[in-house]
């Protein structure tokens, strides 16, 4: 049987925060869906299409990598996808005090799915899309904390 986990988030935008915890992903599953969820509490920058268009760049030569977008509960669109993991990086205690609280809400929505958390690597650890956000809208650097190719407009 196929492994298939769920990488949920709003990748606004993608950084090399979320290039590492994709990469350590698909060395664990067989096929990893990247899905970019509608978050009611987040305001985008970047439209869907061009957090699309950035994701598919980054990963261009990777077979075993989807892109999808979706809305409403993340483990509902786990059983649409027929993922059995949800995986989520965690790059400090903070990470994990939230991302605990999502993960036992959807094990109790749905058993059968599982949360997979992957330490961020140090060297991105510090990285956030908020953060990002921050340096693009005041014209600062951007091109240390984001996938080698990817330019924003604002």
């Amino acid at each position: 049987m196929e492994k298939i986990a769920l990488f949920p988030g709003s990748f606004d935008p993608i950084t090399n925060g979320h290039v590492d915890i994709i990469k350590k992903s698909l060395l664990m599953f067989d096929r990893v869906v990247i899905g970019i969820g509608s978050n009611s509490a987040k305001k985008s920058l970047f439209t869907i299409e061009q957090r699309v268009g950035w994701i598919r760049e980054a990963f261009k030569d990777e077979a075993r990598l989807d892109i999808k977008i979706y809305n409403g509960l993340t483990v509902s669109f786990c059983k649409e996808i027929g993922a059995s993991f949800i995986v989520r990086g965690l790059r400090s205690g903070l990470d994990f005090e939230y991302e605990q609280s999502i993960a036992f809400a959807n094990k109790e929505m749905e058993p059968s799915i599982e949360t997979i958390f992957l330490l961020s690597s140090p060297s991105t650890s510090n990285i956030s899309s908020t953060i990002v956000r921050d340096i693009i809208i005041n014209d600062g650097d951007y091109s240390k904390f984001v996938p080698k190719g990817i330019f924003f407009n604002k």
